[in-house]
């Protein structure tokens, strides 16, 4: 595989990444603060400042949903219209994802993880509807990558415990990851999905039985997570001691789908 294309540089944690399908990708720097929207033509800011966005969503009518302190879409005028409040107990928002049907997941933290608190399991709420949520998945020590795979399964990812959770209606399957991590997630076109393994500087292939068959190694980069645009796989990645955290561009060893839009 050719080493990544570095399309964007100079952030913290880069996060959230969406293919729009028409040449753009969506990101966050959930640390530094802000959404943008890298192009041919260069980077805009489409959300400024905005912190701990570890997810983002593109919305059917314009605009985004992105996480942080709540669950909020941002129109393309810069209107916010809030979607989903932090219920008791919840710091904040991280990782998000639209499902099939143009509702959201989110996960939601009780911790605050970056300043050494001990961990307190979250959960993942399913919200219909502006402020209209019901819990999908209880007792996940740090609620990261998320994803509907368009043919009735919801993958929600544990970062800390490196499990994902695979949800068909009322049955639920939880498989490991090799690293012991499980961060942001997607699908490719054969219906196993890709999870980011930070620590291990590497993206895993697996099927939602739990079986590993392929890693991709990205050496020197702690990818974060991903997104598919056809036969191109786009990656954030996140800050270390020599590298800025970055949005990459690499040839998708199997062609992938994109996220889906909301609609709520």
């Amino acid at each position: 595989m050719p080493d990544p294309e570095v399309l964007a540089t100079g952030y913290r944690l880069v996060e959230g990444p969406r293919a729009d399908g028409e040449g753009g990708v969506y990101f966050s720097d959930a640390l530094g603060g802000g959404v943008y929207r890298w192009s041919t033509d260069g980077v805009d800011t489409v959300v400024p400042k905005r912190r701990g966005v570890g997810g983002l969503a593109l919305h059917a009518h314009g605009g985004v949903v992105v996480s942080g302190r709540d669950i909020t879409h941002v129109a393309p005028d810069g209107t916010n219209r809030l979607l989903f409040a932090a219920p008791e107990g919840v710091t904040g928002f991280n990782d998000i994802a639209a499902t099939a049907d143009g509702s959201i997941l989110a996960g939601g933290l009780r911790f605050l993880p970056f300043t050494g608190e001990k961990p307190v399991p979250g959960a993942f709420w399913h919200i219909t509807a502006p402020e209209v949520a019901l819990v999908a998945l209880e007792d996940v020590e740090w609620p990261n990558g998320v994803g509907d795979d368009g043919e009735g399964a919801w993958c929600i990812c544990d970062y800390s415990r490196g499990r994902v959770t695979v949800i068909r209606g009322q049955d639920r399957n939880v498989v490991q990851t090799p690293s012991g991590e499980a961060d942001g997630l997607a699908f490719d076109d054969e219906g196993a999905m890709w999870v980011a393994q930070p620590q291990a500087g590497s993206l895993v292939r697996m099927t939602l039985d739990g079986r590993v068959d392929r890693t991709l190694e990205l050496l020197g980069f702690q990818p974060a997570s991903l997104a598919f645009d056809d036969d191109t796989l786009y990656v954030t990645t996140i800050a270390s001691e020599t590298r800025s955290g970055e949005l990459l561009r690499v040839p998708a060893p199997i062609p992938g789908r994109r996220h889906h839009h909301a609609t709520i």
